[in-house]
């Protein structure tokens, strides 16, 4: 077991910088996830940290040892990657005993961990088989399985499910959830899925540009995004923006958007109080404005007239497309609303959930 920690890392190829002094401690048997937009650092972080890419700046640490100079097979790390890079001529067994046996892993050790690997991930009766007689699930099941008879320090997965089909990539998030419950070790896990990083890891990174942006617990970054870029990519479908302004009139505290005011509550007059008269970005997340007739209790509702443009049935809710003035917008709606295309509707919006943003510098504020 290992933690892991990245201090002042960076990755330069010529004028391009990949990633830019990033500094992150992975504790013990945590799961991690790199989250961000393809071109973001965030497997180019994890391949670092396997070896597999030079380190430009800064120190890699796995435990207590600076791992900079370390080659990648004595790193005591297994890496899971997107290929799945199964060997085509060998069977399931032999491709999860390879590294074993690279490694004189004696025979009844190699035979006990491969077939307890395969008993948990549900492949027992594959072991005989090569990849092409195999499915993508199964094929992603035997990658996972060849890391995990190593047993190593910390895993490493880079985008392990984007191969698969929606149904097979739920079931595969669970079942490498359940491994990190029962192997309890280090887990690090890059994802462009926001889906995949909010409901597998402890603890997100979110990563813009090779810059980390914020790093907390999937709750308080939807909660509390830090700014505009973690409030939209954070959520899906991500969070509305209306470029405002806050205007103080009559005692009362305003958001103007151009098109609709709303009222600041209360409980955040005295933070917001201070930007009055300056541009601001309004940030709402469409399950924060409601069908007028199914607000649920709780709600602090605020009307706002907008038409319906598009609507889309998920059975469970209803996603409408709105138009407010200007302001193109989604709202979260309860599946029994009546709302239609040309419709117009006085939408509430939950005041208590609102999110308000720096116009220049983006940062929200607090």
């Amino acid at each position: 077991m290992a933690s892991v920690t990245y201090d002042h890392v960076t990755k330069r190829w010529g004028d391009v910088v990949a990633v830019n002094d990033l500094n992150i401690e992975i504790y013990d048997k945590e799961f991690l996830v790199f989250v961000g937009p393809s071109g973001c650092g965030k497997s180019t972080s994890l391949r670092m940290l396997a070896g597999l890419e030079e380190v430009s700046d800064g120190d890699i640490i796995i435990g207590d040892r600076r791992v900079n100079d370390v080659p990648p097979k004595d790193r005591d790390i297994a890496m899971v990657f997107q290929s799945y890079a199964l060997y085509p001529h060998m069977t399931v067994y032999d491709n999860m005993a390879f590294g074993l046996r690279l490694r004189k892993t004696p025979k009844d050790t190699i035979d006990g961990r491969v077939r307890e690997a395969a008993r948990d991930l549900g492949i027992e009766h594959l072991l005989e088989r090569k990849p092409k007689a195999l499915s993508g699930g199964q094929r992603q099941r035997v990658a996972v399985g060849r890391a995990i008879v190593r047993e190593p320090a910390v895993f490493l997965m880079d985008e392990p499910l984007s191969n698969l089909d929606a149904k097979l990539r739920v079931e595969a998030r669970a079942l490498i959830q359940r491994l990190h419950q029962r192997l309890e070790t280090t887990f690090i896990y890059v994802t462009h899925d926001q889906v995949e990083a909010m409901t597998m890891g402890s603890r997100i990174a979110v990563l813009r540009d090779g810059i980390l942006q914020q790093i907390d617990t999937p709750q308080n970054l939807y909660d509390y995004p830090l700014n505009v870029f973690v409030g939209g990519f954070i959520g899906s479908p991500s969070m509305n923006f209306f470029d405002a302004t806050l205007v103080s009139q009559d005692g009362e505290l305003l958001v103007d958007t151009g098109a609709f005011i709303l009222p600041v509550p209360q409980a955040k007059k005295d933070v917001w109080s201070q930007e009055t008269g300056r541009r601001i970005v309004l940030g709402i997340r469409p399950e924060d404005i409601h069908d007028p007739e199914y607000v649920p209790p709780g709600v602090n509702p605020s009307p706002v007239e907008a038409v319906v443009d598009v609507t889309e049935l998920m059975g469970n809710e209803v996603f409408l497309y709105l138009k407010s003035g200007n302001h193109d917008f989604i709202a979260r709606v309860d599946p029994r609303t009546s709302a239609a295309v040309g419709n117009s509707m006085s939408m509430a919006f939950n005041l208590d959930n609102l999110h308000l943003f720096d116009a220049e510098t983006e940062r929200a504020i607090r």
